[in-house]
């Protein structure tokens, strides 16, 4: 039976103001479930998500998903987990502070990464292999204010959560708990619901994926566009766009 916490009338959007106590509380409920094998859904500015951390709920989410296993989860992180867990050099890790920090924009960095670190002592193989390809690592930053509470709490915790957008695979991505499909409402053992995501559109878009090994974008997504135009004036980096 799915446990559905956080449904609030009066919170409209996942950017709009929730009481810190709540937003700490939803996510260690959160975080409770899926350390123990659940499948959580939860409300991120570009998206809902399915999340995980073992393999019972890794095979589930993809099964239910349709989703191929060519297609790696992504990690819940923030910039402290990129700087320790990432291998970049110091410029690429100054453009995601400032994406971050001066820009406060969401998106999702691939790079190179240290698996031995201890942070993924606790994650069986099945789970690793399925969330990284040929030593990279996809890190979703600064998803929404629950998306970053959930992030750290598992670096508190020294335990990371893995997840995909909520919805049928090569769907579009769902916004709002109500429109996401049955069959994916049905795996949740707990549902947050803290409204409609941030960055809703048409497309179906979620966070854009950015490889920082060489700044070829393997997907694009929401607020592209500022990403783009931060990269070449700030940096003096053309962003490569497969044709």
């Amino acid at each position: 039976m799915s446990q559905t916490s956080g449904i609030q009338a009066d919170i409209p959007s996942t950017d709009s103001f929730i009481p810190p106590t709540k937003l700490q509380s939803d996510a260690a409920d959160v975080l409770k479930t899926v350390y123990t094998g659940g499948v959580g859904l939860v409300p991120l500015d570009v998206a809902y998500a399915l999340v995980g951390h073992t393999e019972a709920a890794v095979r589930k989410i993809f099964a239910t998903k349709n989703r191929s296993y060519e297609k790696p989860n992504g990690m819940l992180s923030n910039a402290q987990m990129s700087d320790a867990i990432h291998i970049l050099p110091d410029d690429k890790r100054r453009i995601i502070h400032s994406l971050i920090e001066k820009h406060n924009l969401p998106f999702s960095v691939v790079a190179p990464f240290d698996a031995t670190h201890p942070f993924f002592d606790s994650v069986d193989a099945f789970v690793m292999q399925n969330s990284s390809k040929v030593g990279t690592l996809d890190m979703l930053l600064n998803a929404g204010q629950f998306h970053n509470e959930l992030a750290r709490q598992a670096w508190d915790n020294g335990r990371p959560i893995f997840g995909s957008s909520a919805n049928i695979s090569l769907t579009g991505s769902n916004y709002r708990l109500q429109d996401i499909e049955e069959p994916i409402r049905q795996i949740a053992d707990i549902s947050i619901d803290h409204g409609t995501s941030k960055y809703v559109n048409e497309l179906g878009r979620s966070s854009s994926i950015i490889d920082f090994r060489d700044f070829s974008v393997i997907r694009v997504g929401v607020v592209f566009d500022k990403l783009e135009e931060i990269f070449r004036e700030e940096f003096g980096i053309t962003l490569k766009v497969a044709q």
